[in-house]
Parts: C-alpha cells; structure tokens; sequence
C-alpha cells in the first residue's frame, strides 16, 4: 500500500516536471525577450512552437514505440527530456533555445501518456478517476509553485537557472521511476493501422474537439496572463508572483473538482461546465477594468477549463478498452496531443489578437471556443454510454 501512494505520488512529480518545462516559459517571456533583444510577440512563438511539436510528435511516437517495452522505453525518454531541458537551460540564442524546446517537446506528450497508461493499468477502477485527476493536477501544481518560482529566479538570477532547476529535478524523478516503475505490463499489440482505429469512433473525436476548443479558449487568455495582469490590471511586479500562485490554486482546485465530477457521470455536466466557462470568458473584457473583478474571473477561468480533463480522459480510456484495447497506449496520449493543438491555437489566437488589438479583446475572443465547446458537450452526451 505505501509503495502504491509513493508510485502515485511519483506519477503526479512526473506530470509536474513536464509541467514546469512547458508552462514556465509563461512566465518567463518577457525576460526572455530582453535578453535576446525581440519583441514580446516573438518570444510567444515559443510557446506555439513547442505544442505544435508536442502534438505532431506525440501519436507518431506513441503508435511507433506501442510495441516496446514500457519500462525501457519510459526510461529512455526521460533521458532525452532531461538533456532537452539542459541545453534549454544554457541556451545563448533564440534559436538554440527553440531547439531545446523542439527536442523536449517531441518526447514530453509520450511521457505522459505512459505515466496515464501506467495509472489506468495499476489503479482499481473506483480510485482511477482521482488519481488521474492528481496526474492532471501535477501540471497545475506547476502553475502554483513552478512558474512563480521560475519568474522569482529569473528575476534574482536569470530565466536560465530556472530551467537549471528542472534538470535537477528530473534526475529525481528518473531515480524514483526506476525504482518503482513496473518491469512488464500487459500489452495487446496492434499494426500502426490497427491503432488508429480508434480515431474513427465518434466520441473520441467528439472528446479531442472538446480538448481542442477548451485549451484554445484557455490560452486566448493565459498566454498573456502576466502583462493582463501587470499592464492591464496595474499590478506590480512584486504581486505578479502571488497572483500567479494564486491562479495556480484555482487550478489545482479544478483539478479536484474534476474527479470529482468524473466519478459522477462527467459526460452529463460537461455542458454546463462549458456554458460557465464561456459566459467567464465573455465577461473578462469588463472585469479587467477594476483589479478585484478582474482577478476573480481570471480566478474562476482558471478553475472551470481544468474540470473537463478527467471525464475526457475517462471517456478515451473506456472506449479504447472495451472496443480498441490495441490502442489504449494512443488512447491515454490523445489529451496530451490535442491539449496542445489547442494550447498552439490558443497562443496564436492571442497573439493574433495582441497585434491587431488590445489585451483587454482576448476574452472575447476566447468565448468562440467556448461556444464550440458547448455544442460539442452536447454531442458526447447523446452519443456516449458507460
């Protein structure tokens, strides 16, 4: 039983490295874009750049390596990552930095989707649901302490220590998955063809659609969450770090509210989830007017686009296992690979958005994806059964 919580625990320090990898950047862009002397916009590339590799890469090496041994192959990813993560870490230009990113981006979704591979093979089914809500909390676990600890050091020593730290951590991480990863699991093998059958299967698709529209409405917003936050709002720079934890927090308490509602028939509530998100969306133009309502919709944001991860998941899962169980590796991966097709879109919307407008149109904007989301919602109810 303790080797089980430490195995869980592990899983969950697993989703918050790739985590801070992935979302520190975000609070970092502007730092970045002084010490290489670009523009704010330039560096969000960055951020668009990286989920676009992230979703290309990660079907291709999940289908490619379904085959392998998990256990070896989950430990040679993590050597690549770690190594990606370094040279990100002593990048000396814009372009060296954006081939670190590409490296840690091609291998960061497959990590993942082994680690929920992992869970849904080791967890009873009556405890999945949570625990795949705390893997999912892992990265926004990254979001309370990993972006505002990577912004305080970047602004005591350099955005480059942050990613110094990263490294660090996964050798950590690495030491704990060799210990407690198991050696073999079952795996029923299928041709390349045979696994994605599954993106035939009008849930999934209904569920990746839903994946995609929801993360693109998040980062219309998060993309540019520290100048909303700082120009827009007027906060200082010394707040900045505690606003950023606290939207973290929200995050994290999302991330409860999910499993929560996973465990209760999450298909039939997703709807109003997503009307709520939309109406937060649409509102947040208004709210970041005055400091505390603009806060408090951000806050709320933060907590509503997290709650539909574990049901969608959920929904993969089932499918792929009563119906495509050669493609349950592929299954676990579609959240990581369509979370960032919608963090891509999102980042580009919001930088489009930045050049012909000002900040204060993005949630406008964003609540077309949550309309998208809404009616989408709809669809998976009728078509989906337990």
């Amino acid at each position: 039983m303790k080797q089980a919580k430490l195995r869980s625990f592990t899983f969950i320090l697993v989703a918050f490295m790739l985590g801070c990898n992935e979302f520190m950047v975000v609070g970092v862009l502007s730092d970045i874009a002084r010490s290489y002397h670009v523009p704010l916009s330039t560096v969000g590339f960055l951020v668009t750049a990286f989920a676009g590799v992230y979703a290309i890469s990660t079907p291709i090496i999940t289908t490619l390596t379904s085959n392998w041994n998990r256990y070896k192959l989950l430990m040679l990813l993590m050597t690549v990552f770690f190594i990606g993560n370094t040279l990100t870490a002593i990048a000396p230009t814009l372009g060296w930095l954006l081939f670190a990113r590409i490296i840690t981006a091609a291998v960061a979704g497959t990590i993942i989707s082994l680690i929920n591979l992992l869970v849904s093979i080791i967890t009873p089914m009556d405890k999945r649901p949570m625990v795949l809500a705390w893997v999912g909390a892992g990265f926004s676990i990254a979001s309370v302490i990993g972006v505002p600890l990577g912004t305080t050091i970047a602004t005591l020593l350099s955005w480059h220590d942050s990613f110094w730290i990263i490294s660090g951590l996964t050798l950590i991480v690495f030491a704990l998955l060799v210990w407690l990863t198991p050696r073999d699991t079952p795996q029923v093998k299928g041709s390349i063809l045979e696994q994605l059958a599954l993106l035939k299967d009008h849930r999934v698709l209904l569920g990746i659609g839903i994946t995609v529209a929801v993360l693109s409405l998040q980062y219309t917003f998060y993309t540019y969450v520290r100048p909303l936050i700082t120009t827009v709002m007027g906060f200082s720079l010394t707040s900045l770090n505690w606003l950023l934890f606290l939207l973290g927090v929200m995050s994290i308490i999302g991330n409860e509210i999910a499993g929560i509602v996973a465990s209760h028939n999450g298909v039939q509530k997703l709807s109003i989830v997503f009307i709520i998100m939309t109406i937060l969306s649409l509102v947040l133009g208004i709210a970041l007017g005055n400091k505390i309502t603009g806060m408090l919709v951000l806050a709320a944001l933060c907590v509503v686009v997290i709650i539909y991860g574990t049901t969608i998941q959920l929904v993969f899962i089932s499918v792929a296992e009563k119906e495509y169980p050669q493609s349950l590796a592929l299954a676990t991966s579609l959240i990581s690979i369509f979370a960032n097709v919608g963090i891509s879109l999102g980042s580009f919307t919001a930088s489009t958005t930045v050049n012909f407008a000002n900040l204060t149109m993005l949630g406008y904007v964003g609540a077309v994806y949550g309309l998208l989301a809404i009616g989408l919602s709809f669809a998976l109810r009728r078509f989906y059964r337990k």
